[in-house]
């Protein structure tokens, strides 16, 4: 093995320090998260969505963890009808985001709207992707259990949608 100079040595050191402390910053990064949005449709109001694909799944684990959301209810697993508006975050350093609009009826999503705010171009697409198929995977489905897999091929958006939906069902609950 070629043996470096003392001042290629430092040069490696501190690059690889820095790959390590760049590591140690984002490792925490990049978890998806949401909160309600304080904005005029926030808990009223109907809105309609056109719709496509699949991939949601109804699973027992709803789970309201709270530690994410600003808010201080809790998942009750029993909803008041309404429409509901939530902020969900994500990317490896939260810079994209969409804003989820979930309209409940009888315990049922029974109509959704997702806008995107992409940071770049890759984010765009997969999030255009999600927007065009959400309605057709979550439309009809129970609130309660409602749980979407890796829609579109979106992932971390998926992630930040069903962190959302934490959310909205604590600010549906009765």
């Amino acid at each position: 093995m070629a043996r470096l100079n003392g001042r290629s040595q430092r040069v490696a050191s501190m690059a690889a320090l820095g790959l390590v402390a760049a590591s140690a910053l984002l490792a925490g990064c990049g978890e998806p998260s949401a909160v309600p949005m304080d904005d005029e449709y926030a808990g009223s109001g109907d809105e309609s969505s056109s719709a496509a694909s699949s991939g949601a799944s109804d699973s027992s684990s709803s789970a309201a963890s709270g530690s994410e959301a600003s808010s201080s209810k809790t998942d009750s697993g029993r909803y008041k009808d309404g429409t509901y508006a939530v902020k969900g975050e994500y990317g490896p350093v939260g810079e994209d985001t969409i804003d989820v609009s979930v309209t409940v009826s009888s315990g049922l999503v029974s109509d959704v709207q997702v806008v995107g705010h992409p940071f770049t171009t890759i984010s765009k697409k997969h999030q255009d992707a999600f927007i065009k198929a959400i309605p057709g995977v979550v439309k009809g489905k129970a609130l309660k259990t409602l749980k979407v897999d890796k829609v579109a091929g979106a992932s971390w958006t998926s992630e930040a949608f069903n962190k959302a939906l934490e959310v909205a069902r604590e600010q549906a609950s009765e």
